[in-house]
């Protein structure tokens, strides 16, 4: 749903660039921020089987409200063409989106930790196979989804109304995700469904609290030092869980600059995609749309992946090289920021494409010749221009005044053409100078998503009828401009028709261009119509192609398995046994943090030119990437299971009298832990 989701915002509900991107990430910030919701909720209440159940229900429901938000079929509009009801649609979709926030962030920390509930110590192999499955499968659910939800999108749909068919894009995984539930709930006998432990999240928060209130309260002289400012906790708190608080924090400190990467890598689907709307997406057998570039994140994952772990990590170990999981994660960093700095050249060779439109005290203007005869125009502060006839000037002309005087022929024939500030115009030359000259208001963006702006100029003296299979131009009067119409790619006919005659003409369109067709004085309605027909090209098709994309998304991946792959991997290992999801929800939090700066720093730079915007955001990266491996070099790897066993061992043999003069609420609660150890080893001898 995320590949459409700001192709959504910008061209349904009408956004601009930089708000659809806003709200887009902070979604996706949402999305990573409720898990800690959905851990406390899993953990203290319902179990994780019931929270995935409930949540999913949830999630949804808000698939469903996005679907019907997205549902446009509306007759009456005001005079901008915008739906009167607006409203309505952006209010159902943010709240369809909080929704979907709320159930896969709810769903994210039970799931792959429900799924290794199912496992027991015995089956250590097994468990394995089950993440590496579990992992492949949540990307080729991505590569399916990346391909197959644009094709959605594109289909055009509606009673009243042809446009884009979001509602089946939102529509289909709001139905997948409710088999996908049933399909859940059906498996229910053959789960194995621990029971809810307590939340540790909070247990972990109470003892740091204590630990620095205790602190603060003995902050004079006299108390003697502690070696860890945790060691402050132990008049409440047991020494084996200050302990796995310690490794926790450890590894959480380590967290700190992480959220920076996340703060580029979410871009892929907000700004990556907007700038993927300006390219040629034609690769000959097929067409790539704009949101199916997102497409070759998980191929090069399911690439990559195995080629990391089977090739290139072995070959730097036979090298001698000591490629610790910090040391990988620093690499993926900054591959990340070369990704971005790829997209700030692939984003300077678009600006070179692009026409100069007229700033806001500047006016341009063009020049169309409807006469069958040449004629010489003479325009202020330009040399004499020599037009042919039925052609249009080659360029737009710029002035920064109100007013243009223009002369045309010997004798001049001169007219006063009022300008207006902002905007192109073209000036319509009729064959016969005394009568009405028109101005045409053309383009001054681009067209979007890569489709092309048609409109035609009629030089007839009668009315006439055009229409494609996918447009229907209307008529278009005697020495007039019909309005611009939007086209897709490829090869389009058109059809001339007049009362009793018509003909046909094909034009072959690429991406985001604009044309001005006229019809001449000559034109006759035969096989051969088109011939006569000029052509004057007002913006340039896009030339760039979206291939360029491709290097960009191979350092964003490579870097994203280097990174977080392995990021994983490096918090499980050194986690404590009962913080893993503790370490979890600090990692999801990070990805949270990361898009909500992707806010703040676009509104604090505010850059004119959004290769800048890279190229500061992939300097960013590299400087955190500094601060990151500075950090590393001084982290000692350390093996939890021996840590703990060390405390376990001494909580398992101890007699609950030896320690009555000094209180250890969590003594209890250690031996509870070891409990529960032993019984998770034996899951079936409780299962439900």
């Amino acid at each position: 749903m995320r590949a459409v989701l700001v192709l959504y915002f910008k061209y349904f509900l009408n956004w601009n660039d930089d708000f659809a991107t806003s709200i887009y990430h902070v979604f996706v910030a949402l999305c990573y921020l409720t898990p800690i919701l959905g851990a406390i909720v899993a953990d203290s209440w319902l179990g994780k089987f019931k929270t995935i159940i409930y949540l999913s229900i949830v999630y949804a429901l808000g698939q469903i409200a996005m679907a019907i938000s997205a549902i446009h079929d509306i007759t009456d509009q005001d005079r901008n063409g915008t739906p009167d009801n607006m409203t309505f649609h952006v209010v159902l979709s943010m709240v369809g989106l909080f929704l979907i926030a709320l159930g896969t962030g709810g769903i994210k920390p039970c799931v792959a930790a429900f799924g290794g509930d199912q496992f027991t110590n015995e089956q250590e192999n097994q468990r394995r196979t089950f993440f590496s499955v579990f992992y492949l499968c949540i990307n080729g659910g991505s590569l399916l989804s990346t391909i197959i939800t644009p094709i959605l999108r594109a289909q055009q749909c509606g009673i009243h109304t042809k446009m884009e068919c979001y509602p089946l894009a939102f529509g289909v995984p709001a139905a997948l995700m409710v088999v996908a539930l049933v399909v859940f709930i059906v498996g229910s006998p053959m789960y194995f469904k621990a029971k809810p432990q307590g939340n540790i999240m909070l247990d972990v928060c109470k003892c740091i609290g204590f630990a620095i209130k205790n602190r603060y309260r003995h902050r004079s002289k006299r108390y003697p030092k502690r070696e860890h400012w945790m060691d402050w906790a132990e008049e409440k708190y047991g020494k084996l869980l200050i302990a796995q608080i310690k490794m926790a924090l450890k590894v959480l400190f380590l967290y700190l600059p992480l959220p920076m990467f996340w703060t580029l890598f979410d871009q892929k689907g907000s700004r990556w995609t907007l700038q993927a709307t300006t390219l040629n997406g034609d690769f000959g057998a097929f067409i790539v749309q704009p949101d199916q570039m997102q497409t070759f994140n998980p191929i090069l994952i399911l690439t990559l992946v195995p080629i990391m772990d089977n090739v290139i990590y072995p070959l730097i170990k036979k090298c001698g090289l000591n490629f610790t999981p910090l040391k990988r994660m620093t690499v993926g960093m900054f591959l990340a920021a070369m990704a971005f700095v790829c997209a700030a050249v692939v984003q300077l060779q678009i600006d070179k494409t692009l026409p100069t439109f007229p700033s806001a005290s500047e006016s341009q203007l063009k020049l169309l010749n409807m006469a069958p005869n040449q004629i010489s125009v003479q325009l202020p502060g330009n040399s004499p221009l020599q037009l042919s006839p039925n052609q249009a000037s080659p360029e737009y002309y710029t002035f920064d005044t109100d007013t243009v005087t223009v002369s045309i022929g010997s004798p001049p024939t001169t007219r006063t053409i009022a300008l207006t500030k902002g905007k192109r115009q073209t000036l319509l030359i009729p064959g016969n100078l005394a009568n009405t000259w028109e101005l045409t208001n053309d383009l001054i963006s681009k067209p979007e998503k890569g489709a092309n702006a048609i409109r035609f100029v009629n030089g007839l003296s009668i009315p006439i009828n055009i229409s494609t299979a996918q447009v229907e131009f209307g008529i278009t009067n005697p020495f007039l401009a019909s309005n611009y119409s939007l086209l897709k790619n490829g090869k389009q006919t058109f059809t001339f028709l007049s009362a009793s005659e018509s003909c046909t003409v094909e034009k072959e369109f690429g991406f985001g261009s604009s044309y001005t067709y006229f019809i001449p004085s000559t034109f006759t309605f035969t096989t051969n119509c088109g011939e006569v027909i000029t052509e004057a090209e007002e913006i340039k098709p896009n030339t760039v192609h979206m291939a360029l994309q491709i290097p960009q998304y191979f350092f964003i991946t490579a870097g994203e398995v280097m990174f977080s792959v392995t990021g994983l991997e490096f918090s499980y290992s050194q986690a404590p046994s009962n913080m893993k999801a503790v370490l979890q929800a600090g990692w999801l939090l990070t990805v949270a943090v990361g898009n909500f700066i992707v806010l703040i720093v676009a509104e604090l730079a505010k850059l004119p030119k959004q290769w800048t915007e890279y190229v500061l955001f992939a300097s960013l990266l590299v400087a955190v990437c500094f601060i990151f491996s500075f950090m590393a070099y001084f982290y000692t790897y350390i093996d939890p299971a021996e840590i703990e066993a060390q405390f376990t061992d001494k909580v398992k043999h101890d007699d609950d009298d030896d320690d009555e003069d000094k209180p250890r609420k969590n003594s209890k609660s250690e031996i509870e832990m070891v409990k529960q150890k032993d019984d998770h080893d034996n899951p079936h001898q409780t299962k439900m």
